[in-house]
């Protein structure tokens, strides 16, 4: 099972920022939630700060992120400002 350590938050490179462009974007205001990934997804930060965590560790990623998501991860998304994001699946 993966755990949060798994997940990779790094600045993008310029071709994968303009990829991000074309993927869908999905926003959310200050909030707590679980979440269990289904499936792989990457994302770029756009605004917002955000804590994930697997109840063991955190990783915290805002602006200009580029973050993957492993499957099988379960964890609780902690929104301290509104997050607004391009995100894949897949």
């Amino acid at each position: 099972m993966p755990t949060i350590k798994d997940v990779v938050v790094r600045k993008p490179t310029k071709q994968e920022q303009d990829n991000c462009k074309s993927w869908p974007i999905w926003t959310c205001e200050p909030s707590e939630f679980d979440w269990a990934y289904t499936e792989e997804e990457t994302c770029l930060i756009l605004e917002g700060d955000v804590t994930v965590t697997d109840g063991k560790d955190s990783v915290s990623f805002g602006p200009g992120d580029y973050v993957v998501f492993p499957v099988d991860l379960e964890c609780t998304w902690k929104v301290k400002k509104a997050v607004k994001k391009h995100y894949n699946f897949g």
